[in-house]
């Protein structure tokens, strides 16, 4: 199998003459689906936090656990989704129906959880794992969908559309609670209702079993039948279910997940850096869903670009400059607060996701065979994950014990240490 990895165009396949510059029709469909169900999850996202710690008067530390514990609680669910995703034709559509599902389910569960620490832990558990069920099998279906040179544009693609629910959920949560005077049970309802339409775009325009795309606009020569001895004819295919430890196994792909994981260890999350932006601008509670709107503004237009210039000039420099901007975000959050800042942290946090998210599938699901596409970016997805957990965990606690500035140094220190090492391990030259 060959696998082109990283480097200049080395991750990049040539673009065979004639090949057609549409998005597959099943792409733009999960990206509508993407796009209602993040209006929905948004939605709750940008008003959570205010509602945890300023609200219910959660710690930061106590935030912290929450956040990576039931971010990393999606790992295993993540491989689960994965395996069965690839356990049979068509079931890619059905497993990830499932994820959308759970996670418009889990909106009822804050609504009726009245400020209960335990049911809303619950709910945001839910949430968690339909989101780890869905991921891979969506993005199995993408890649699926997409010849192999045009994986970051579809993604960029998919991307684009998925962060305009992101930026718009956070509108119709800040409208909502101007029209209901801070009431979070109306932002709770109004995401249920639009979880289940993603669900239902899912089922009407999504089709079962992706066709895997020609990727020659022209047909090619039947090549001559050559003899082989007999031993080789007989030899069977590989099992399916051994697809996880196969993948694994292999050298580059096996870099790109430990690359992976310690970046997302050194990762704080989004949800910190608007509680900083908060504090440091003093911004009134009501105005506080209004912060992800930069960022997502900023992934939105520069998703497609971002998916195009990896295409053409290779996805590992892409990926690393993405992180490259997450650690400039850090740095510029260390300097007095300012109108100036906030946008600028916001810009960049726009760009590392642009540069990181769905260039990383991008970049490793050359590296996967069809029929264990989903187990793979599963399990790609998991480490991430996890790692994700220790850094939230971690930071969590430094800003409960030593205060916001000195975590956020640390955290940036974190970063270019995991930025440097990152550098060194993506594999750098075509590799088989």
């Amino acid at each position: 199998m060959y696998l082109a990895t990283t480097g200049r165009r080395s991750d990049a396949p040539p673009r065979p003459v004639g090949v057609g510059r549409r998005v597959p029709g099943t792409v733009v469909a999960l990206g509508a689906v993407s796009l209602v169900t993040d209006i929905s999850s948004e939605m709750v996202t940008a008003v959570l936090p205010l509602y945890l710690v300023l609200g219910l008067g959660l710690s930061p530390l106590q935030f912290g656990f929450f956040d990576g514990l039931f971010n990393g609680a999606t790992a295993l669910v993540r491989l689960l989704g994965g395996r069965l995703a690839d356990r049979g034709g068509g079931r890619h559509r059905t497993v990830a129906g499932a994820g959308y599902l759970l996670s418009a389910l889990s909106r009822l569960g804050l609504l009726l959880a009245g400020g209960a620490a335990g049911g809303i832990a619950a709910a945001m558990a839910a949430d968690r794992l339909g989101k780890g069920v869905r991921t891979a099998p969506r993005d199995a279906m993408i890649t699926l969908s997409a010849p192999p040179e045009a994986l970051g544009r579809a993604f960029g693609v998919h991307r684009a559309m998925d962060t305009t629910g992101a930026l718009l959920g956070p509108l119709v949560a800040f409208l909502v609670l101007w029209a209901t005077a801070d009431a979070y049970d109306a932002v709770f309802v109004v995401s249920f209702a639009t979880g289940l339409l993603g669900v239902v775009v899912l089922r009407l325009f999504v089709p079962a079993d992706p066709a895997a795309p020609t990727t020659l606009a022209r047909p090619v020569p039947a090549p001559k039948p050559v003899l082989v001895p007999k031993l080789v004819r007989a030899a069977k295919p590989a099992k399916p279910a051994r697809t996880a430890p196969r993948v694994l196994a292999d050298p580059a792909f096996r870099r790109v997940v430990v690359a992976a994981a310690l970046l997302g260890a050194a990762t704080i999350g989004d949800s910190f850096l608007y509680l900083l932006l908060q504090r440091g601008l003093d911004l009134p509670a009501a105005l506080f869903p209004l912060l992800p709107l930069g960022s997502a503004a900023c992934y939105l237009l520069l998703a497609v670009p971002a998916g195009r210039l990896a295409d053409r000039s290779g996805r590992r420099i892409p990926f690393l400059l993405g992180h490259g901007a997450l650690l400039a975000a850090y740095l510029t959050l260390l300097a007095p607060a300012g109108p100036a800042v906030a946008v600028l942290v916001l810009v960049l946090l726009g760009v590392f996701y642009a540069a990181t998210d769905g260039v990383l599938m991008a970049l490793a699901a050359p590296a996967l065979p069809a029929h264990g596409r989903a187990s793979g970016l599963a399990v790609l997805q998991t480490g991430q994950a996890l790692a994700r957990l220790v850094g939230a965990a971690g930071f969590g606690a430094a800003w409960t014990w030593w205060g916001p500035r000195p975590a956020l140094a640390a955290a940036a220190l974190a970063l270019a240490a995991a930025l440097t090492a990152a550098w060194r391990i993506l594999p750098g030259r075509k590799a088989r």
